[in-house]
């Protein structure tokens, strides 16, 4: 994905001459939790719309209260999962976009990226999603689609999910008609299944085994 293709110009940034007055009224008539604040194409930061309510006066102007904006962006070569993380790490749903001159060119909406994440094969396609896990110093990325392959299974998409002092935790969506062969082979290189199919044959295996000596057991 191009985020170029995303970076939209409607809304027009404030300035730091705009008052918090103005500021309110855009915020009223948007859906925004940020509006940048830019002057001369250099970005000084975004006020956020709830800061806003600890500011009585509106006349006062975003210059006088610079100390308040709130200061994050990405460049326009950025890939979509970096922005994911920017938008939950700032808890925003606009990010301001920065050129190679670190000027401002626009901005991105966060329902524009997740409109493009749906539309990615990891959502789209059908298939099956496994959480697995190993130890970290074990774990490796092309283990995990040397796995999935070896059983003419696609890969459709990887991300790491979860990660501790130890184990590394990935959700991984798989296409595949032999979902158990994948999830086999899985346990036979030590990875732990955290969440898979609702009922592969080695859990059907492990009850049968139950059902036959609970009955041994009534005997």
């Amino acid at each position: 994905m191009y985020i170029t293709d995303f970076i939209a110009t409607d809304i027009k940034a404030l300035k730091l001459t705009d008052t918090i007055g103005k500021a309110k009224k855009m915020f009223s008539e948007l859906i925004f939790t940020h509006i940048p604040v830019v002057d001369a194409g250099n970005l000084y930061g975004l006020i956020a719309e709830s800061d806003l309510p600890s500011l009585d006066d509106d006349t006062v102007v975003l210059e006088e209260v610079q100390y308040m904006l709130q200061r994050f962006f990405s460049f326009n070569d950025a890939n979509w999962l970096d922005l994911l993380k920017e938008f939950a790490t700032n808890e925003a749903n606009l990010i301001p976009i920065l050129n190679e001159e670190k000027k401002y060119i626009g901005y991105l909406e966060l329902a524009d990226i997740l409109h493009f994440f749906n539309k990615t094969p990891f959502l789209q396609e059908d298939g099956t999603i496994l959480i697995i896990s190993k130890n970290k110093n074990d774990y490796s990325l092309s283990e995990v689609a040397q796995i999935v392959e070896s059983n003419e299974a696609k890969l459709f998409g990887a991300i790491v999910s979860n990660t501790d002092n130890d184990k590394v935790e990935l959700t991984i969506k798989i296409g595949s008609n032999n979902i158990n062969d994948v999830i086999h082979t899985f346990r036979r290189y030590d990875y732990d299944i955290i969440l898979g199919i609702k009922e592969d044959e080695y859990l059907n295996d492990l009850k049968e085994r139950s059902a036959y000596l609970q009955k041994y057991l009534d005997i």
